[in-house]
Parts: C-alpha cells; sequence; structure tokens
C-alpha cells in the first residue's frame, strides 16, 4: 500500500481547460472494496441480530447474539443501548447504506474510472465523518455501555484504514494543502498512522477491563 498514486491523464486538445480527474492504483481500489466489505458484512451481522432481538421481545423469549461471550464482549448490550440508534434508527443501516458506497467507490475504480477533485473531496469527508461516528461510538462502549461488540470493532478496524488511506490519497494528489514532509510521509508510511490509531484503542480497551483480562 505504499503508493496509490494516479496514472497519466490522458492528452486531448481541451486537457488544460478540462477539472483534472484522478483515479486510483488497483492496490488502493481493492483496499476500499475489501474494508468497505467488511464493515457491510459487520453492518448486516448487527442488523439480523438487531431484528432477532426485536422478536424475541415480541414473542417474549429471549435471544443471545453469537458475539455475546462474556460480560465484557457482549454484543447483545451493545444492540439494546441506545447509543445503538444514534440517529433514531439502528446504526448498522447506515452502515449498510455507506459501506456499499464504498464498494462502489473501489469497484469504479478497478474498472479504471477516474473522478474530479470535488468527488475525492465529498468520498473524504465521507470517512472522515465514518471515523468520528465510530470513535463517539467507542467512547460510549467502553466508558457508558460498558461492552464491546466483535462485529463493531471490524466495522471501526475498517473505517480507520480507509479514512486514512483515503486521506493519504487525496493529499499526495494536492487535493488537500500540505507541505512536501507531509507528502513525502504518506508516500512512504501511510500505514503507521491506521496502525497507531488502532493501537491506541487496544490499548484503552486492554486499560478499560484489565481486571478482567488478567483474571
Amino acid at each position: 500500500m505504499k503508493d496509490v498514486s494516479t496514472e497519466p491523464e490522458p492528452s486531448s486538445a481541451g486537457a488544460d481547460s478540462a477539472p483534472r480527474t484522478v483515479g486510483g492504483s488497483k492496490a488502493f481500489a481493492l483496499l476500499l472494496v475489501i474494508t468497505g466489505a467488511a464493515g457491510l458484512l459487520a453492518a448486516w451481522v448487527i442488523t439480523i441480530d438487531k431484528f432477532k432481538l426485536l422478536e424475541a421481545k415480541v414473542e417474549g423469549t429471549t435471544f443471545v447474539p453469537g458475539c455475546s461471550l462474556n460480560p465484557v464482549v457482549s454484543c447483545g448490550s451493545v444492540m439494546e443501548s441506545k447509543q445503538a440508534e444514534a440517529f433514531g434508527f439502528p446504526n448498522p443501516m447506515l452502515g449498510l447504506v455507506c459501506y456499499g458506497i464504498v464498494i462502489c467507490v473501489g469497484m469504479s475504480l478497478l474498472a479504471r474510472a477516474r473522478f474530479p477533485r470535488w468527488y475525492w473531496l465529498t468520498f473524504n469527508f465521507g470517512t472522515l465523518f465514518g471515523v468520528g461516528f465510530c470513535t463517539w461510538l467507542q467512547f460510549q462502549s467502553l466508558y457508558r455501555i460498558g461492552a464491546l461488540c466483535l462485529w463493531c470493532s471490524l466495522a471501526w478496524v475498517a473505517t480507520i484504514l480507509m479514512f486514512w488511506y483515503v486521506t493519504s490519497f487525496n493529499v499526495r494528489n494536492d487535493f488537500l494543502p500540505a507541505p512536501r514532509w507531509l507528502k513525502g510521509f504518506f508516500s512512504e508510511f501511510t500505514w503507521v498512522l491506521p496502525v497507531l490509531h488502532i493501537g491506541v484503542i487496544g490499548i484503552l480497551i486492554m486499560t478499560r477491563w484489565w481486571d478482567f483480562w488478567t483474571s
């Protein structure tokens, strides 16, 4: 994932007056497809389990999601929290749409599609919203709900990866203003940022339930 730079612009008579369009490498496209698919899988499984929880309540029975393994790793506790419907509907329904869009972008790049600056910045804003929302959910999960959802964690990791690589793409293609040293850093070490980001979350999870993990 070192280099996701674009191919040269095709030459044409009106190239100077036309807005610049950019396509990504195969590696970048595959990263979007894979992370989008991982997030979509997580959103789909959580949606199905949410339906089963609601059905069980109507029937007066109990349903325990398969990823509810112990008091800490308890998907059911997260799904039944008020934070699981932050916008008035189940959060995974938003994921079904957004991760599907990411897959479409990745597949378009595999087909050698090229997009203008406004498109890439809009896409970057979408990933920024996604990583911001995931950060809020992480805080709620650790310090308010007091439980973890494994499928949510998969979606978090996928969103973090796509955010940093899309941001790197835009910086290196001059769609986002940045000094030369930062462009050089993104060209060589983009992977460092998502690794550090995910590592910090892992440390917070370990310290939040240290007594449980070590008992």
